[in-house]
């Protein structure tokens, strides 16, 4: 569960800090993926894409270029 503590009345810089924690612990994404039923067909297809995209990522980063 995601907390941010709000000091001085600083309700905007604590939305954005809230937006960015669930952004990185992934809520949105699993939230928007239980939303409808997704066919096994369709999975394969969306984790190769994700493999792919990661991969690349990681070669990427590996060896220093920008595809």
């Amino acid at each position: 569960m995601v907390k941010v503590f709000v000091s001085d009345d600083k309700a905007e810089q604590a939305l954005r800090v809230f937006k960015r924690r669930v952004m990185q612990e992934g809520i949105l994404k699993a939230f928007k993926m239980h939303q409808s039923y997704e066919k096994p067909s369709e999975k394969r297809v969306r984790e190769r894409a994700e493999s792919v995209k990661r991969l690349r990522k990681l070669n990427s980063k590996r060896f220093g270029r920008d595809d």
